[in-house]
Formats: C-alpha cells, sequence, structure tokens
C-alpha cells in the first residue's frame, strides 16, 4: 500500500510539472502611464478602464504648462506614454520630436466629435505631414462675464474693459501672454505675433487698461469672490464656462458673451509620447475619454466642455482663437511685470 501511495504520488508530480509546463505564462498587466490636469483622468474612470483593458493606469497630475513641460521632456517622453496639454504645447512637442503620429483607426469614437473638432486640419499645431499628432477632449473660450444688473445691454467686444464707465469694476487675468494677446487682437488683429514696431503701442493699451481694472486675479475661485465682494460689472473669463459655473452657482446674476473679434481660446488633446511603451492602450485611452459618459463627467465635474456636446453658452458660428505660440514668451512677461507694477508710459 505504502509502495502504491508513492507510485500514485510520483505520477501526480510528473503530471503537475508537465501541466505547469505547458501552461501558457501569465500575462502582467500592462502599465498605462498618464501625464495630465486634475479632472482629466479621474479615479472612477481611471479604475473603469483598468477594468476594461485588463490595465494598470498610473496618473501624473501638473497644475501649470512649465511642469508640464518639464515632466514631459525630463527623459525625451520615455517617463509617459499619454499626455494631455493644449495645441500651443502640442505643436512644441512635435517640434522636439515628443510626440508620435497617432493611428486614428483605433481611435473610432472621434466620429463623436463636433465637426470643428473633427477637422482637424483647421486646428493650428496638431496636425504635420507625418499625420494627426493629437485629439481634442476639451475646452475653454475666454469670453467676458458681465453683471446683469449692472450691464443692461451684453458687451460686443473685450474693449468694454477699457470703457470708462465700468473703471474700478473691472476684472482682468494676471497673465502676461494672454493680455499681450488680446491687446493685440484689438489693435492689430494678430493676437500671437506683435512686431518689434508695435510693441509700444500694445504696452500703452495695457497700463490704460491697468488703470481701469478694479484688481487682476489668477486662479478661478478667486474671481468669483472678487466678483461678488466688490460688485464688478465686467470679469475676463481666463476659464470660460467654468467661472460661469462657479458665478451662477453662487447665486450671480451674470452672462456670457463670446466677442465678435473673437474670444481666443485654449483646447486640451489627448497625444502619444515618442517614449510609450503600448501605442495600442494608449490610443485605446484616447478612444475611452470621447465615451459619452467620460466626456459628460468632464461638463459635469468641472465645468469644461467637451468635444462631443455642443455647449450651452457658445454656438457654432462664434469665433474661437485657438491658442498658438507667441512670438516672444519672455519679452511679454518682463513687459508685463512692469505693466502691473506701475510703470508710466513714458519708462517703456
Amino acid at each position: 500500500m505504502t509502495k502504491s501511495l508513492g507510485l500514485w504520488m510520483f505520477r501526480l508530480t510528473v503530471a503537475c510539472t508537465l501541466l505547469l509546463t505547458l501552461a501558457p505564462p501569465v500575462r502582467a498587466q500592462d502599465v498605462l502611464r498618464i501625464l495630465t490636469w486634475p479632472g482629466y483622468a479621474d479615479a472612477d474612470l481611471v479604475k473603469a478602464f483598468e477594468k476594461q483593458f485588463n490595465a494598470r493606469v498610473e496618473v501624473t497630475f501638473v497644475s501649470t504648462d512649465d511642469v508640464l513641460r518639464e515632466r514631459l521632456g525630463a527623459n525625451q517622453g520615455r517617463d509617459f506614454d499619454v499626455v494631455a496639454a493644449n495645441t500651443a504645447e502640442i505643436s512644441s512637442f512635435i517640434d522636439r520630436k515628443l510626440l508620435l503620429p497617432l493611428r486614428l483607426e483605433n481611435i473610432p469614437n472621434i466620429r463623436r466629435q463636433l465637426p470643428r473638432f473633427r477637422e482637424v486640419q483647421s486646428i493650428g499645431g496638431i496636425v504635420r505631414k507625418e499625420g494627426v499628432y493629437a485629439i481634442p477632449y476639451t475646452f475653454a473660450e475666454m469670453g467676458l462675464i458681465y453683471d446683469r444688473k449692472q450691464v443692461k445691454q451684453a458687451p460686443t467686444s473685450m474693449a468694454a474693459m477699457w470703457d470708462p464707465q465700468y473703471q474700478g469694476r473691472v476684472l482682468a487675468f494676471d497673465g502676461s501672454t494672454h493680455a499681450f494677446s488680446i491687446a493685440s487682437l484689438l489693435l492689430h488683429g494678430k493676437p500671437f505675433h506683435i512686431e518689434d514696431r508695435q510693441f509700444k503701442a500694445v504696452v500703452a493699451h495695457l497700463i490704460a487698461l491697468r488703470r481701469n481694472v478694479l484688481t487682476f486675479y489668477t486662479l478661478p475661485e478667486e474671481s468669483v469672490d472678487l466678483f461678488r465682494q466688490n460688485g464688478a460689472a465686467l470679469l475676463f473669463a481666463n476659464y470660460g464656462s467654468q467661472q460661469v459655473k462657479l458665478l451662477r452657482d453662487a447665486g450671480v446674476d451674470v452672462g456670457y458673451v463670446i466677442p465678435d473679434e473673437g474670444a481666443l481660446a485654449w483646447l486640451d488633446c489627448w497625444a502619444v509620447s515618442r517614449g510609450v511603451r503600448n501605442q495600442r492602450l494608449a490610443e485605446s485611452w484616447i478612444n475611452y475619454t470621447l465615451e459619452p459618459q467620460v466626456s459628460g463627467a468632464l461638463t459635469k465635474r468641472q465645468g469644461l466642455s467637451n468635444t462631443i456636446e455642443a455647449s450651452a453658452l457658445t454656438r457654432d458660428t462664434d469665433k474661437l482663437i485657438w491658442l498658438e505660440p507667441a512670438e516672444d514668451d519672455k519679452r511679454r512677461a518682463s513687459l508685463w511685470a512692469r505693466i502691473i507694477s506701475g510703470d508710466a508710459p513714458g519708462r517703456f
């Protein structure tokens, strides 16, 4: 009986060894490394993606474009698989060879997008001769918010911020690039390319703005507090519909307009890093974010417009001017610091 038991155990051991030898190896989960902004990859949505694609997702959030540039460029794009960035940054990343062209057949949900976002050739910075490098995901136009009680007729131009009747009741954004772009758009019709001979007039125009505003803000929540506490009439909405939502949620009766000359608008897109480990998985993430429930969650939770649903605040005919790289960001920043510090026109 002992001999029979030993023989049985030997046969069982051999059988188990054969099974282990012949069984296919267990495939480790793919890891998707995402570099993005808060609100673009919420935990519950990431978890659903992980379950659907049997993958593990690592999300790194950034708070500024400067940090985004640093993180993506630190190791020539090899630290991340997919990145969210605005069109100006995407253009720069392509020039620096940090991104790969997309395989659009792996992103079928682009058919869900609104026409202005499907027509990628008309969006500066994301298409090159090699192909399409980025897919639009979310945007915010920088329109003009106004207090309906104080401003009876909706403004039609950003020039309203310079109107003396609103002196001390205007809130503007503390940002050199956008400030110069708006002033140049009003004066010369070109927001991103100021010629040397035009800078003097643009600076003088921004000094006039400084003298008309109540103050400058940086964060959307800050702008809401300032608007409510100081009885502001006009607000340059650097964060667009997000600020409209915050103000209305706070019980403020505000209107919102896109100026006739057009509104600067940032358009954040998804792109694939040149250092991607699994391009198909990265493109699956992009496709996933264009599902109605995912894009809808972005709008509902963050107050940001998405690219598959028409915005309630803008019309198809509104002129949106997608951000492009400026002619000289450092020069703008240096001049802006002097403008808001109180330098007079004669000192420039």
